[in-house]
């Protein structure tokens, strides 16, 4: 699907106004599926505010955010407008520490619970 401008530019605002944002199925309380499910309790543990989009509400942003990062699946992790992965890439992350050294790098606190 062809991105068009509207979609990138809703895109752009989601993760502009939002110093960690996650595309996902469903929202934080309730995952609509097992990955958005993980990765936004990924998130939570990691103490962070975070915005997120619930990409099952708007099939255009849905499809829009894969061309936009180039990435084929959801959930979908950005960071101070940065591409992160989806859940695998978030889970590998947690696990070695580096999402928590990628948010403090970038002046975002965390609690980790």
């Amino acid at each position: 699907m062809e991105l068009d401008e509207n979609t990138k530019t809703q895109i752009e605002n989601m993760i502009g106004e939002n110093e960690v944002f996650l595309f996902m199925k469903g929202n934080p309380d309730f995952p609509m599926c097992g990955f958005s499910s993980v990765a936004s309790a990924i998130l939570k543990k990691c103490g962070v505010n975070f915005g997120h989009c619930n990409v099952l509400d708007d099939e255009k942003i849905r499809e829009g955010i894969k061309s936009f990062s180039n990435w084929p699946t959801i959930p979908q992790l950005y960071i101070k407008k940065e591409f992160v992965g989806g859940c695998d890439i978030m889970k590998e992350m947690a696990e070695s520490g580096e999402l928590i050294e990628l948010l403090n790098t970038r002046g975002i606190e965390t609690q980790i619970s």
